[in-house]
């Protein structure tokens, strides 16, 4: 077994190719930046893409659900199935672990292990037994051992750590540093579950960390699942072959796409929005911005959480959304006892999200 090695890595990431990289990268990133924070209501934006993060994360761990079943137990509908409830533990792991950078201001191993325990919905902390390896899915071969004994994963954990938080000690570009911190928390693998998700989660937090986006919104998880192989053989090259300039060109061009695509989502539910909000402040007497951020804060609604969110009566709620269904702006299902309304137009830019890469 291979041992690890601390952070910082030896290594010259000033190639031609990286530098190219980031210079394209940033471009995008600022962009994306730009196009949130000029967004009216951004609890709607983070609470919609969210799900779909959560979605396409879990789908790389195998975890399999799609966007109807993802929905309806946000509000409630239907036993979930197990995959829906992880998709649903990824959700809130990302929101807390957002809700503690906030708080905090710094990524701490409390952190990432309170993330983690969210997901996995236990708290076995980091791996005390020995015997954690990685191996090929198909062929069973063991491809890479972790680091075994608990004192070896709390000493690079505590590494890591003050790797990710040294501002002013690491002298390389914060999007080089995520592809870095990604690498090592991979190869850690300090938990008996729940790794790739974890460290997919830490991802978007250190950029929020350092200012490259305001709101958890950037998801690299539909990249990796398109490019999965590519995923994890450059995270076994570096181990074998040192290629750490490879590894980081992955990530940035992961980076670069998804917030690519990412500005397109945003771009085209925006207006959608304004376009709802003029449809409905043209055609109804019942406008206001809070029906509007309602109607797009989820794909499906119920008359009680309209009555609760804009406080307005259950007659008054009910009357609302059966005249929008009436002008087509809703569809309305029966399932079980309860109605349901689907705003139409944001579950098809949800349901077609890969249109957008």
């Amino acid at each position: 077994m291979q041992k690890l090695p601390l952070l910082p890595v030896k290594f010259d990431f000033d190639t031609t190719a990286i530098l190219k990289q980031l210079v394209s990268t940033h471009k995008v990133l600022a962009e994306l930046k730009g196009i949130t924070d000029s967004i009216p209501n951004k609890e709607i934006l983070i609470s919609t893409l969210n799900l779909q993060e959560a979605k396409d994360s879990s789908e790389i761990e195998n975890i399999i659900t799609t966007h109807d079943e993802m929905y309806k137990q946000k509000i409630g509908i239907n036993e979930p199935r197990a995959a829906t409830k992880e998709v649903k533990y990824y959700e809130r792991a990302l929101s807390l672990g957002f809700e503690m950078l906030k708080e905090n201001g710094f990524i701490s191993n409390k952190m990432i292990l309170c993330i983690q325990e969210e997901l996995e919905q236990n708290n076995a902390g980091f791996r005390k037994l020995l015997g954690t390896v990685l191996k090929n899915d198909k062929t069973d071969e063991i491809i890479y051992t972790p680091p075994q004994d608990y004192d070896s994963i709390i000493s690079l954990m505590s590494n890591l750590e003050q790797f990710i938080n040294n501002d002013e000690g690491n002298n390389l570009d914060p999007l080089v540093i995520m592809a870095i911190i990604h690498y090592q928390f991979e190869s850690i693998h300090p938990f008996y579950d729940g790794n790739g998700r974890t460290g997919r989660i830490i991802n978007i937090l250190y950029l929020v960390k350092c200012k490259l986006l305001n709101y958890p919104i950037l998801y690299l998880s539909r990249y990796i699942n398109k490019y999965k192989q590519e995923y994890y053989e450059g995270l076994q090259n570096v181990r074998t072959t040192n290629d750490w300039e490879n590894w980081v060109l992955y990530m940035l061009q992961a980076i670069e796409e998804t917030a690519v695509g990412t500005t397109k989502i945003i771009k085209v539910l925006n207006k959608k929005r304004n376009d709802l909000n003029r449809h409905i402040k043209d055609n109804y007497k019942f406008h206001s911005q809070e029906l509007i951020n309602h109607l797009f804060k989820y794909p499906y609604t119920k008359v009680r959480f309209l009555e609760n969110d804009i406080s307005v009566s259950r007659i008054t709620a009910t009357n609302y959304l059966d005249q929008l269904t009436k002008g087509g702006v809703l569809r309305k299902e029966k399932i079980g006892r309860s109605n349901i309304y689907i705003n139409i137009q944001l579950f098809e830019v949800l349901a077609n999200i890969d249109r957008y890469e």
